[in-house]
Protein backbone atom coordinates (compact mmCIF):
# COMPACT_ATOMS: atom_id res chain seq x y z
CA UNK A 1 0.00 0.00 0.00
CA UNK A 2 0.86 3.63 -0.28
CA UNK A 3 0.95 7.21 0.78
CA UNK A 4 1.77 10.60 -0.65
CA UNK A 5 3.70 13.32 -0.10
CA UNK A 6 2.59 17.17 -0.94
CA UNK A 7 5.54 19.49 -0.93
CA UNK A 8 5.46 23.38 -1.38
CA UNK A 9 1.97 22.85 -3.18
CA UNK A 10 0.49 26.60 -4.55
CA UNK A 11 -2.59 27.16 -5.94
CA UNK A 12 -4.11 30.73 -7.02
CA UNK A 13 -7.38 31.45 -8.31
CA UNK A 14 -8.77 34.81 -10.12
CA UNK A 15 -11.95 36.29 -8.89
CA UNK A 16 -12.90 39.29 -10.66
CA UNK A 17 -10.16 41.31 -9.42
CA UNK A 18 -8.99 39.33 -6.72
CA UNK A 19 -6.24 36.66 -6.74
CA UNK A 20 -7.20 34.04 -4.02
CA UNK A 21 -4.26 31.69 -2.89
CA UNK A 22 -6.38 28.97 -2.07
CA UNK A 23 -2.73 26.73 -1.34
CA UNK A 24 0.73 28.73 -0.10
CA UNK A 25 3.17 26.63 -0.17
CA UNK A 26 1.43 23.15 1.46
CA UNK A 27 3.75 20.61 2.39
CA UNK A 28 2.37 17.50 4.01
CA UNK A 29 2.74 13.49 4.23
CA UNK A 30 0.14 10.88 4.78
CA UNK A 31 1.67 7.12 5.16
CA UNK A 32 0.24 3.97 4.34
CA UNK A 33 -1.73 2.91 7.67
CA UNK A 34 -2.64 6.13 8.96
CA UNK A 35 -5.62 8.09 9.56
CA UNK A 36 -4.91 11.92 9.05
CA UNK A 37 -7.70 14.61 10.13
CA UNK A 38 -7.41 18.17 8.40
CA UNK A 39 -9.03 20.89 10.09
CA UNK A 40 -9.68 23.91 9.82
CA UNK A 41 -12.27 26.94 8.70
CA UNK A 42 -14.41 27.16 5.47
CA UNK A 43 -12.36 28.83 3.12
CA UNK A 44 -9.26 27.91 4.40
CA UNK A 45 -7.85 25.47 1.44
CA UNK A 46 -9.38 22.17 2.60
CA UNK A 47 -11.13 21.07 -0.28
CA UNK A 48 -8.83 22.86 -3.20
CA UNK A 49 -6.05 20.57 -1.54
CA UNK A 50 -8.32 17.47 -1.58
CA UNK A 51 -8.99 18.35 -5.43
CA UNK A 52 -5.37 18.81 -6.07
CA UNK A 53 -4.60 15.39 -4.32
CA UNK A 54 -6.82 13.56 -6.71
CA UNK A 55 -6.22 15.18 -9.86
CA UNK A 56 -9.27 17.04 -10.25
CA UNK A 57 -7.09 20.11 -10.20
CA UNK A 58 -3.24 20.58 -10.60
CA UNK A 59 -0.66 22.94 -8.72
CA UNK A 60 0.55 25.90 -10.05
CA UNK A 61 3.91 25.24 -8.31
CA UNK A 62 5.00 22.36 -6.10
CA UNK A 63 5.18 18.39 -6.17
CA UNK A 64 3.08 15.76 -5.62
CA UNK A 65 4.41 12.24 -5.26
CA UNK A 66 2.65 8.73 -4.35
CA UNK A 67 4.70 6.43 -2.90
CA UNK A 68 4.85 2.78 -3.10
CA UNK A 69 2.87 0.46 -6.00
CA UNK A 70 2.24 4.05 -6.60
CA UNK A 71 5.12 5.79 -7.58
CA UNK A 72 6.02 7.87 -10.56
CA UNK A 73 2.14 8.09 -11.01
CA UNK A 74 0.16 11.62 -11.79
CA UNK A 75 -3.06 11.11 -9.75
CA UNK A 76 -5.09 11.46 -12.67
CA UNK A 77 -3.90 7.80 -14.22
CA UNK A 78 -4.96 6.12 -10.98
CA UNK A 79 -8.69 4.56 -10.66
CA UNK A 80 -10.73 3.35 -7.72
CA UNK A 81 -8.31 0.18 -6.27
CA UNK A 82 -5.63 2.89 -6.15
CA UNK A 83 -7.51 6.02 -5.26
CA UNK A 84 -10.56 6.89 -4.03
CA UNK A 85 -12.26 10.35 -3.12
CA UNK A 86 -15.68 11.01 -1.09
CA UNK A 87 -16.44 14.94 -2.03
CA UNK A 88 -18.76 16.97 -0.43
CA UNK A 89 -21.13 17.06 -3.37
CA UNK A 90 -20.77 13.23 -2.64
CA UNK A 91 -21.34 12.53 -6.38
CA UNK A 92 -24.24 9.38 -6.94
CA UNK A 93 -25.11 8.23 -10.32
CA UNK A 94 -28.51 9.55 -10.60
CA UNK A 95 -29.66 6.53 -12.73
CA UNK A 96 -28.19 3.87 -10.50
CA UNK A 97 -30.06 2.19 -6.94
CA UNK A 98 -27.89 2.94 -3.53
CA UNK A 99 -26.38 -0.95 -3.98
CA UNK A 100 -25.34 -0.08 -7.78
CA UNK A 101 -23.75 3.33 -6.60
CA UNK A 102 -21.32 1.26 -4.16
CA UNK A 103 -20.33 -1.59 -6.67
CA UNK A 104 -19.87 1.47 -9.49
CA UNK A 105 -15.91 1.08 -8.86
CA UNK A 106 -15.72 -2.14 -9.46
CA UNK A 107 -17.98 -2.92 -12.13
CA UNK A 108 -15.67 0.14 -13.91
CA UNK A 109 -12.86 -2.15 -13.09
CA UNK A 110 -13.56 -5.74 -14.23
CA UNK A 111 -17.03 -6.14 -13.07
CA UNK A 112 -18.64 -6.93 -9.73
CA UNK A 113 -17.68 -10.03 -8.92
CA UNK A 114 -16.64 -10.96 -5.62
CA UNK A 115 -17.10 -7.23 -4.61
CA UNK A 116 -20.88 -7.96 -4.16
CA UNK A 117 -20.52 -9.55 -0.95
CA UNK A 118 -18.27 -6.68 0.48
CA UNK A 119 -20.81 -4.02 -1.33
CA UNK A 120 -23.70 -6.33 1.14
CA UNK A 121 -21.46 -6.12 4.02
CA UNK A 122 -20.77 -1.96 3.42
CA UNK A 123 -24.66 -1.66 3.70
CA UNK A 124 -25.46 -3.38 6.10
CA UNK A 125 -22.57 -2.19 8.29
CA UNK A 126 -23.57 1.42 7.63
CA UNK A 127 -27.40 0.57 7.74
CA UNK A 128 -28.46 1.05 4.88
CA UNK A 129 -29.66 -2.86 3.44
CA UNK A 130 -33.21 -1.81 3.20
CA UNK A 131 -32.65 0.87 0.83
CA UNK A 132 -30.50 -1.18 -1.23
CA UNK A 133 -32.74 -0.87 -4.45
CA UNK A 134 -33.84 2.62 -4.33
CA UNK A 135 -31.95 5.31 -5.95
CA UNK A 136 -30.21 8.49 -4.80
CA UNK A 137 -33.51 10.71 -4.68
CA UNK A 138 -35.22 8.58 -2.60
CA UNK A 139 -32.75 8.36 0.27
CA UNK A 140 -31.66 11.45 2.25
CA UNK A 141 -28.58 13.22 2.37
CA UNK A 142 -27.19 11.42 5.16
CA UNK A 143 -28.45 8.22 3.95
CA UNK A 144 -26.76 9.61 0.48
CA UNK A 145 -23.64 10.35 2.35
CA UNK A 146 -23.17 6.48 3.73
CA UNK A 147 -23.51 5.58 0.63
CA UNK A 148 -20.55 7.82 -0.70
CA UNK A 149 -18.20 6.23 1.72
CA UNK A 150 -18.93 2.60 1.30
CA UNK A 151 -18.75 3.10 -2.77
CA UNK A 152 -14.86 4.99 -1.42
CA UNK A 153 -14.15 1.69 0.68
CA UNK A 154 -16.07 -0.97 -1.39
CA UNK A 155 -12.07 -1.70 -3.03
CA UNK A 156 -9.98 -1.22 -0.37
CA UNK A 157 -8.16 1.63 -1.90
CA UNK A 158 -4.49 2.30 -1.91
CA UNK A 159 -5.64 6.03 -0.65
CA UNK A 160 -8.47 7.57 0.66
CA UNK A 161 -9.37 11.35 0.24
CA UNK A 162 -12.94 12.35 2.22
CA UNK A 163 -14.22 15.65 2.43
CA UNK A 164 -16.54 16.23 5.74
CA UNK A 165 -17.74 12.45 5.41
CA UNK A 166 -20.15 12.82 8.37
CA UNK A 167 -21.43 16.22 7.73
CA UNK A 168 -24.88 14.86 7.35
CA UNK A 169 -24.69 11.93 10.15
CA UNK A 170 -26.03 11.76 13.58
CA UNK A 171 -23.41 10.90 16.26
CA UNK A 172 -23.98 7.26 16.27
CA UNK A 173 -23.81 7.09 11.74
CA UNK A 174 -20.52 9.67 12.20
CA UNK A 175 -19.15 7.15 14.67
CA UNK A 176 -20.19 3.99 12.62
CA UNK A 177 -18.70 6.19 9.27
CA UNK A 178 -15.09 7.28 11.66
CA UNK A 179 -14.75 3.10 12.76
CA UNK A 180 -14.72 2.27 9.00
CA UNK A 181 -12.67 4.88 7.89
CA UNK A 182 -10.26 4.19 10.90
CA UNK A 183 -10.91 0.22 9.80
CA UNK A 184 -9.48 1.31 6.22
CA UNK A 185 -6.35 2.92 7.65
CA UNK A 186 -5.71 -0.40 9.65
CA UNK A 187 -5.82 -2.26 6.59
CA UNK A 188 -2.88 -0.44 5.48
CA UNK A 189 -4.98 2.55 3.58
CA UNK A 190 -3.36 6.29 3.88
CA UNK A 191 -6.66 8.18 4.47
CA UNK A 192 -6.88 11.86 4.67
CA UNK A 193 -10.22 13.63 5.36
CA UNK A 194 -11.08 17.20 6.14
CA UNK A 195 -13.45 17.71 8.93
CA UNK A 196 -15.10 20.09 11.43
CA UNK A 197 -16.01 17.26 13.44
CA UNK A 198 -13.93 16.93 16.31
CA UNK A 199 -14.76 13.03 17.60
CA UNK A 200 -13.01 13.24 14.39
CA UNK A 201 -9.69 15.12 15.38
CA UNK A 202 -9.50 12.43 18.36
CA UNK A 203 -10.33 9.32 16.13
CA UNK A 204 -7.33 10.31 13.79
CA UNK A 205 -3.93 9.55 14.38
CA UNK A 206 -2.82 12.93 13.41
CA UNK A 207 -4.46 16.16 12.83
CA UNK A 208 -3.02 18.94 10.82
CA UNK A 209 -4.31 22.61 10.93
CA UNK A 210 -5.05 24.40 7.61
CA UNK A 211 -5.14 28.11 7.51
CA UNK A 212 -5.07 30.73 4.68
CA UNK A 213 -3.75 28.01 2.22
CA UNK A 214 -1.11 27.17 4.75
CA UNK A 215 -1.10 23.48 6.99
CA UNK A 216 0.76 22.92 10.31
CA UNK A 217 0.65 20.15 12.42
CA UNK A 218 -1.64 19.96 15.21
CA UNK A 219 -4.97 20.70 16.55
CA UNK A 220 -6.40 24.50 16.28
CA UNK A 221 -6.47 24.57 19.86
Amino acid sequence: MSGFTGTALRKTFTRGTERVHALDGVDLTVAAGELVALVGPSGSGKSTLLALLCGWETADEGTLAYAGTLAGRPPQSLGWPELALVPQALGLVPDLSLADNVLLPARLRSGAGPAEDRARQLLDDFGLTHLAGRYPHQASLGEQQRVAVARALLLRPAVLLADEPTSHQDRGHADGLLDALAGAAGDGSAVLIATHDEVAWARADRVLTMRDGRVSEGSPR
